[in-house]
């Protein structure tokens, strides 16, 4: 067995030793041992540093150890570190709880009510949260979610994904109650055009209610706004209000899971903003608390009420670091504007993305919103997706020391997702970087 000792040499190769130890399901990008990471950069234990445009896969949106968030950390770890919610009240949970509910899309009331929050840990037990606040409100069994998205690991989770196989072969059979219609995806479902894609989805939900499911057992519509793991496929904005007019139709709620779109990640706070349409449920994670795990639902409170005490839970949910660095975490999108600058960081970024990428061998779209970006590869006219040239693309940038992620079905697209704080300088450093690195896949 090998092992570290206090006093023992913290080189790469001897902390790489003690690698058998991770499990092996953790798939891995990079072999890397950081030191230390700040704002967009990581550091090596051997010193070298690299530009993380992945932000710990859309976590770290206020940038790597903010003075402001590691502070609080700090701070509150001193006066108390796990305080549980069934047992006491602690004051960053209570500001959070009054805080938080003023982001909701549409405001904090929402139809004459105020709007509430549930905290909980990460991102695929809040997704579970939402669906069972879904059913025991509306007492309907059936969810329909949208193919290409992703919604978590669980059981419960995994039935509502459909972004990949690998997230859910081999374990069925996994909860029912679950219909699957396509996402409205411009490229693959639309053939190019946002509009047709929406219509495509519409009908195929028209479909579905006239031949598997009836419209008043659906508790829900559970979709991302902008799918994250399938793809960082934009739908059209006429999306969501024509799902929310429908859902009202039918007494169907309307969940969006905001997890990798939401704390400003799209130049909005949630990405549902940009349509105008007001979910009924809103899920949370990932950016919430810059890299702690927390995560929550927010709905209407008589919404949220319809679970009875005791009905749902959990031991760390709330906790109260995690809330302290939430909150420092509203402080610091206010205060540094980091809303405004995803949406004008982002332009710059797409217009680099697609000034490089268009035109290069593979690329059949370049898309995004915000600081939420993707280039998509496969062969023209087919459609037939090069994971391969994904994968080059991901290596030629990391040896020029920029940390990008793949997403899509099939591995054929590279997502480019700075921090929320990146500057000027970093984004055309990243842009330099990825058209040496197209040229060299060429």
């Amino acid at each position: 067995m090998t092992t570290m000792t206090p006093d023992a040499p913290a080189d790469r190769d001897s902390l790489l030793a003690l690698r058998d130890g991770v499990a092996p399901l953790w798939a891995r990008y990079t072999d890397l041992v950081v030191e230390r990471a700040s704002g967009s950069w990581i550091e090596t234990i051997d010193g070298e540093r690299y530009l993380d445009y992945t932000s710990g896969i859309g976590v770290t949106n206020t940038g790597h150890a903010h003075p402001r968030v590691s502070a609080a950390i700090a701070d509150q770890a001193a006066k108390g570190i796990h305080l549980q919610q069934n047992i006491v009240y602690h004051r960053p949970g209570l500001d959070l709880h009054a805080r938080l509910p003023q982001y909701f899309p549409g405001g904090p009331i929402v139809d004459g009510e105020p709007v509430a929050l549930f905290l909980s840990n990460s991102g695929a037990e809040a997704i579970e949260a939402s669906v069972k606040l879904a059913k025991v409100a509306t007492r309907r069994p059936l969810i329909v979610a949208f193919r290409g998205g992703f919604h978590g690991r669980t059981h419960g989770t995994m039935a509502l994904t459909s972004s990949a196989v690998r997230i859910r072969g081999h374990f069925e059979p996994l909860p029912g109650g679950v219909h699957f219609v396509p996402f409205p995806d411009p490229l693959r479902v639309g053939g190019g055009s946002a509009e047709a894609a929406v219509d495509v989805t519409m009908t195929a939900i028209d479909e579905l209610f006239a031949t598997l499911a009836y419209p008043d057992d659906v508790a829900a519509f559970i979709v991302e706004p902008i799918l994250g793991e399938g793809g960082y496929v934009v739908p059209s904005d006429t999306f969501l209000p024509r799902l929310r007019e429908l859902a009202d139709r039918h007494g169907i709620l309307l969940i969006c899971d905001e997890i990798q779109t939401g704390y400003g990640r799209t130049g909005r706070f949630f990405a549902s903003e940009w349509t105008g349409a007001v979910p009924d449920i809103v899920v949370m994670a990932k950016g919430i608390a810059s890299g702690l795990p927390l995560s929550g639902i927010m709905a209407r409170r008589s919404l949220l009420h319809a679970f009875q005490p005791g009905t749902h839970g959990g031991t760390y949910g709330g906790n109260v670091v995690a809330c302290a660095a939430a909150l420092a975490t509203l402080d610091v999108f206010e205060d540094e504007g980091l809303v405004a600058a995803a949406e004008r960081q982002g332009q710059r970024l797409m217009d680099g993305v697609r000034r490089v990428a268009v035109g290069k061998p593979g690329v059949i779209d370049v898309r995004g919103r915000g600081l939420m970006v993707a280039i998509e590869f496969a062969e023209p006219g087919t459609l037939k997706p090069r994971p391969d040239l994904a994968k080059a693309l991901l290596a030629a940038a990391f040896e020029r020391k920029l940390l990008l992620l793949s997403c899509g079905t099939w591995g054929q697209a590279v997502r480019v997702i700075p921090p929320l704080v990146t500057t000027d300088a970093e984004i055309e450093q990243a842009l330099g970087i990825l058209r040496q690195s197209l040229s060299a896949i060429d």
